[in-house]
């Protein structure tokens, strides 16, 4: 039965605790996004079972409400007319969700998920370098090997090995600046300034002492004339400090002169705030930090590693893991190692071995497609589709995974397991502790093998849908305060099962099969590795993603134009076998208001397999701090048997990339 898009925009009105309640609504290309004046009024129950609505998750103050391409508009128009709702850019409900996020603590997590995220390749790449190395000396040392260093291979690969680390300061200060809304340029200077040739290098003080200190107020307060190589807090809350004078020069200084007055008064001022104070106090209470943390993760037996490796996937879920980046460089600069990444690593096996546990474990199709790559992604590192596409919408898998990340960080606590970079976990986690790589594998194997021993046992799929009735949609809720924490899978694997019965009983919605082509050039990936919960859980349908390597969108079949959003940045089509396609360029790229992306079509053109759809800016959209990854999405997948993406490799436009059967 058609939806009654009146009702349904009536019947989350009224779940959310009506027109009163709404500070501000929009919507993308598949989502509602609403802001609530108080959450405390939304009746969840009926949120989850709203008409029409695929699921829902709450993330970055707002509650999004996912009803796909082609429907959310309409149930969007409706709500505005229902409420008497004034329509709100994408830009205004962003804003209204960060005026309206009010706890602190949270709003904490994510200004250091957003200084520490965009920095993360450089530090991945010096630490697995310095890895290499490490290892490297370890066999030379011990006989192993004969190893030469004098020469230039060898010289090169370890200057790069250690320059993001010897520079962290400045590729902070740039990212902190940017997060805090000044100019990132400056907050470079910043970092320079704290590790400037002119201070004693901090990482000598411990051999050498401090040999140099001045007075501020004769008699009574001096300060170390030292550097803060390997201290990360001071030169974030430097940068926020630059952000503020920065902010108001800009509003009083003349135009004339802002251009050299409000760098030098900002840079100045902010140089002095932190050489006096700032500097000083958070060094200690970062070393205070450090300190309760080494103390914790070395109690007798592992008991505080133990601890932490159970809660880490739980932070996981609340945002607080955007800190962890901290706790590590912090370890490094003081100890030479970060003993905190192998808690992280072996928190994250016991998660992707839960997943693995579920895909072995389950007669569902569905779910066993959600749950091998989500667990292959996990054994990666990368532990957001599993943990919220697979492990959390069963729970149990959830419990298993800490239970796994838990046993197997006191192991690595009790032998003293340590990491010599940061960034990465899982399998390339023993490229970081090749000094210890029998500790690794042995953490690894347990870890692993007890979130999937544990999994396998006590995990059951819910009980099947009855075949003879119309598969329901069933909505999946995850709510999680930070940015990247999304919607853990909008349908059940229940409700998808009962669609293929209904199919084999006897329902006639078949569609002609056919290939999808690759509208874009670049690397096929899978649905799983998409860094969006929403696209990576199939919450919207099945496909394939890619990561392009040229800005040019083509039209993967033949057939109509159904989807174009305003801001360019979703393009929908009904092929003319009846495959119904959404193409999705970049994530987040809503929040661009259609800068990148220059239209070739309009919404009920026909066009031809191969034919030019849209020019996209991918450099813009990099210079955003976006990824332009594109998923390709099959949004009638209920209509076919089988859905084959076609990924692993690169493609070219017009290459095979989904196949419907």
């Amino acid at each position: 039965m058609a939806l009654d898009y009146r009702e349904a925009a009536q019947e989350i009105l009224d779940a959310i605790g009506g027109p009163d309640n709404v500070v501000s609504a929009a919507h993308c290309a598949t989502r509602l996004r609403l802001v609530l004046a108080d959450d405390s009024k939304v009746d969840q129950a009926r949120v989850d079972n709203a008409p029409g609505a695929k699921g829902n998750f709450k993330a970055s103050g707002q509650l999004q409400v996912i009803y796909g391409t082609g429907t959310v508009n309409k149930v969007y128009d409706e709500f505005i007319d229902l409420g008497h709702i004034t329509a709100a850019t994408k830009a205004e409900v962003k804003e209204a969700a960060a005026q309206q996020q009010t706890n602190p603590f949270m709003r904490a997590i994510k200004v250091l998920g957003d200084v520490f995220v965009p920095i993360i390749p450089a530090i991945v790449a010096s630490g697995l370098l310095l890895g290499i190395m490490s290892a490297l000396s370890f066999m030379d040392t011990n006989g192993f090997i004969s190893l030469n260093t004098d020469n230039a291979w060898y010289q090169i690969l370890n200057l790069v090995s250690n320059t993001a680390f010897t520079f962290l300061q400045i590729l902070i200060g740039f990212s902190a600046a940017k997060a805090f809304g000044a100019n990132p340029f400056l907050g470079a200077v910043i970092g320079m300034i704290l590790i400037n040739p002119a201070l004693q290098n901090a990482n000598t003080v411990a051999t050498e002492g401090v040999q140099q200190t001045y007075w501020v107020i004769p008699g009574l307060y001096s300060i170390e004339w030292t550097g803060y190589q390997g201290h990360v807090i001071p030169i974030v809350v430097a940068c926020w400090i630059l952000a503020f004078f920065e902010k108001r020069l800009h509003k009083v200084v003349p135009e004339a002169f802002d251009l050299f007055v409000t760098p030098l008064v900002s840079v100045a001022v902010t140089a002095y705030i932190t050489m006096l104070a700032i500097g000083p106090i958070f060094v200690w209470a970062e070393n205070a930090i450090l300190g309760a943390i080494q103390w914790l993760i070395t109690l007798p037996a592992g008991i505080g590693s133990l601890i932490m490796g159970a809660l880490y996937a739980p932070t996981v879920v609340t945002g607080i893991h955007q800190m962890y980046t901290t706790i590590d460089l912090g370890q490094i600069a003081q100890y030479g190692v970060t003993y905190w990444l192998p808690l992280a690593s072996a928190a994250n096996i016991g998660q992707a071995g839960a997943a693995l546990a579920v895909a072995f474990k389950t007669k569902s199709v569905k779910t066993r497609s959600l749950a091998l790559p989500s667990s292959l992604s996990a054994f990666m590192g990368i532990t957001e589709p599993a943990i919220f596409g697979v492990n959390l919408r069963f729970f149990k898998p959830f419990v298993c995974g800490c239970i796994g990340g838990g046993v197997g960080a006191m192991f690595a606590s009790i032998v003293g397991l340590a990491a010599s970079g940061t960034g990465v976990t899982g399998i390339f986690g023993l490229l970081l502790c090749l000094n210890q790589p029998v500790q690794y594998v042995i953490m690894f194997l347990i870890a692993g093998g007890l979130g999937f021993g544990l999994t396998y046992v006590v995990f059951r799929d819910p009980e099947d849908a009855p075949a003879a009735q119309a598969a329901p949609v069933v909505q999946a809720s995850v709510s999680a305060p930070a940015a990247d924490v999304a919607d853990a899978a909008a349908l059940s694997a229940a409700a998808a099962d009962a669609a293929v019965a209904a199919v084999s009983a006897g329902v006639q919605h078949e569609r002609s099969a056919e290939t999808l082509a690759s509208p874009l050039a670049g690397e096929a990936i899978a649905m799983a590795d998409v860094p969006d919960p929403v696209f990576a859980s199939e919450a919207m349908g099945p496909g394939a993603a890619v990561r392009p390597s040229e800005g040019k969108l083509y039209a993967p079949a033949a057939g109509t134009v159904t989807v174009l959003a305003e801001t360019g940045h979703a393009l929908g089509m009904t092929t003319d076998a009846g495959a119904e396609v959404l193409m999705h360029i970049g994530i987040d790229t809503v929040n661009l208001n259609g800068a990148p992306f220059t239209p070739h079509v309009a919404v009920g053109d026909h066009v031809d397999a191969g034919q030019l759809l849209m020019d996209v800016d991918l450099e813009q959209i990099r210079a955003a701090g976006l990824d332009p990854v594109t998923p390709v999405i099959v949004t009638n997948a209920d209509a076919y048997a089988q859905v084959t993406p076609h990924v692993g490799a690169t493609v070219t436009p017009g290459q095979p990339l989904v196949e419907l059967s």
